[in-house]
């Protein structure tokens, strides 16, 4: 049977915390944060108080750190001090000899067609050791045990693990993702007032940042500077200018894949809606955001600062772009299409 559990990021576990607490269900957390019910499940029942029964988030990212400093002792008992495959590990390793030749020569016991192929001296070095280990092992061994061994080793493993563990997580982020494919079908007809897209534009400086929002029915556009562009401030701002809509009036938001949307699932559990992504590279995906941007680049063309425009000033904008015909709306405004007023 095959094991749905993954390792959760402490803002994941700050969601649960704040779900749980609600008395929320397992499944509907599921629902909202995409993670499997399974992992949930697990997550609480290893790491809940068992006193009060509460699941307190910071309290379970201690006991996970706990559990995986513990994996790693145990993986190190194999190799014991003075043993006979240390003795095997340190002398490879002083032949330039990589975890990874050393691993790999120790595997060869475990199969006799592989073993016969060796020398007589081979195979009374590896007959001695007691165990297999793998080259990761090594490595932890190395670090935490043994750490005047690096010099021997010929690659720095820590600059090469952490670009492998920022690869993996990042790889990990995007597979999360609910990609555009999987968005309803009535998103697609525009039939329905309350799904939006969502993109960013960008001011000279690269630190300068507005924030747009465009619902597709009625093209109605709501847009916000961003005064630290950062993907905790863009969430903030995104559920606090949602919360100011009628609920009915926010369904789903579409996102392009910029970092700035990096804490989608704090968006996404704090108004209780569905967040998808386009694929990357495939802006027409969001034409209606696209061209909701182009309108807007009339009054703050590209390369000009943001520096002294204000969100009053952005809110002008914005309001003669939604009371503008539009010939798509039959030349009725966006705002009108959006609150359901069109002539």
């Amino acid at each position: 049977m095959k094991n749905n559990y993954k390792h959760l990021t402490n803002e994941q576990r700050v969601n649960i915390s704040y779900l749980y607490g609600l008395n929320t269900s397992m499944r509907d957390i599921s629902k909202a944060l995409n993670i499997p019910v399974s992992t949930i499940s697990r997550e609480i029942k290893r790491n809940k108080d068992l006193v009060t029964g509460k699941y307190l988030y910071g309290k379970a990212d201690k006991l996970s750190k706990q559990r995986r400093v513990n994996a790693n002792k145990k993986l190190l008992i194999k190799i014991l001090p003075n043993s006979k495959l240390e003795e095997y590990i340190i002398s490879k390793l002083k032949l330039n000899w990589s975890p990874e030749q050393i691993s790999g020569r120790i595997k060869k016991r475990l199969s006799k067609r592989e073993f016969k192929k060796l020398s007589v001296l081979e195979q009374k070095e590896l007959n001695g050791l007691e165990s297999f280990v793998s080259h990761e092992t090594i490595y932890k061994y190395i670090e935490l045990k043994r750490p005047d061994l690096k010099p021997l080793l010929r690659f720095n493993r820590s600059h090469k693990r952490k670009y492998r563990t920022k690869m993996r997580r990042k790889e990990a982020e995007e597979a999360k993702k609910i990609r555009i494919d999987k968005r309803p079908e009535v998103v697609e007809t525009r039939s329905r007032i309350g799904d939006w897209e969502g993109d960013t534009i960008v001011g000279a400086k690269q630190t300068e940042h507005i924030i747009t929002h465009v619902e597709r029915k009625s093209g109605y556009l709501l847009a916000d500077k961003l005064e630290v562009p950062t993907a905790e401030e863009t969430s903030k701002v995104t559920i606090r200018t949602f919360n100011k809509l009628p609920k009915d009036k926010v369904k789903t938001i579409t996102y392009d894949n910029g970092s700035l949307f990096a804490r989608y699932e704090t968006t996404k559990m704090k108004l209780l809606i569905g967040i998808y992504f386009a694929f990357a590279y495939h802006s027409w995906e969001r034409g209606t955001n696209e061209n909701t941007n182009g309108l807007l680049r009339q009054y703050l063309p590209k390369k000009s600062s943001f520096k002294h425009v204000t969100q009053e000033k952005l809110d002008q904008i914005v309001n003669l772009i939604n009371t503008r015909p539009r010939k798509r709306l039959n030349y009725s405004t966006p705002e009108e299409v959006f609150k359901g007023v069109a002539l």
